[in-house]
């Protein structure tokens, strides 16, 4: 399969891409009746960089991905994107503003093709057949473009959803749990992929992962959380050699 050229699919997307993002989440607070489910967590992302945002299930990882892209409005804290309070946009603006997302739980038309699905993702004046099958290509689908999403395996389901993505020329690309459900050669392609991502793509990464071979292979900081609150962050051998994360989370899986 002939590889996507970066110049020529930044071209196909935006022209030229302006610039990457810089996420600063400062004492995020939010409650869902009596429970914190986070509780003053703050932490920043790098542009270009790759960032992991790590820890045991429900210690509030999504919910902070929900809070960025403004699925949930939190209690108090700010979220900025190169210095815009995100809070003061409404969540279907939040795409116009640089920001795309994979979900957890696959969140794809079922019934359209590979093709239509990444279409949906490309900016109105912007749909081209040529650059959702040159999406397609880049995350190795490209013979499956006119086929069914429901009729694809789950790990081709999870490409689909990461091409949609990509479609919207993003600066900032949340990952929610992109290697749930892959085996080990299939985190491996994936980590090759996510790694080329922010140059190809000219954007930043934060990614939700419990996949630790993955973590560690590709992100350069990681933010750990616990119960809502911030347990650590560091760069990977920090975390890695954290007695607390080992604790609450490392050690468990």
């Amino acid at each position: 399969m002939e590889s996507v050229r970066r110049a020529d699919l930044v071209t196909l997307l935006n022209g030229t891409v302006n610039g990457a993002a810089m996420l600063t989440v400062e004492d995020l607070t939010i409650r869902f009746g009596g429970l914190a489910a986070l509780s003053g967590i703050s932490f920043s992302v790098q542009p270009g960089a790759i960032t992991g945002l790590i820890g045991p299930n429900g210690a509030g990882k999504t919910t902070c991905f929900n809070c960025i892209t403004r699925l949930y409005q939190p209690d108090s804290g700010s979220i900025r994107l190169r210095g815009e309070d995100l809070l003061r946009v409404s969540a279907h603006e939040v795409v116009g503003r640089g920001v795309a997302r994979t979900f957890q739980n696959l969140e794809l038309f079922a019934t359209m093709t590979a093709q239509e699905n990444v279409l949906v993702g490309l900016h109105a004046g912007r749909r081209s057949t040529r650059t959702a099958r040159e999406l397609l290509d880049y995350v190795g689908l490209s013979a499956l473009a006119d086929r069914p999403v429901r009729s694809l395996p789950f790990g081709a389901r999870k490409m689909v959803e990461l091409a949609r993505a990509l479609a919207s020329a993003p600066s900032l690309l949340l990952l929610d749990e992109p290697a749930a459900g892959f085996g080990h050669e299939e985190v491996a392609a994936l980590a090759e992929r996510i790694e080329r991502i922010p140059n190809d793509f000219d954007t930043t990464i934060l990614m939700v992962e419990h996949q630790m071979q993955l973590v560690m292979r590709v992100c350069e900081h990681i933010v750990v959380l616990d119960a809502g609150q911030k347990l650590a962050e560091g760069d990977p051998a920090s975390v890695a050699s954290n007695s607390a994360v080992i604790d609450a989370y490392l050690g468990t899986v």
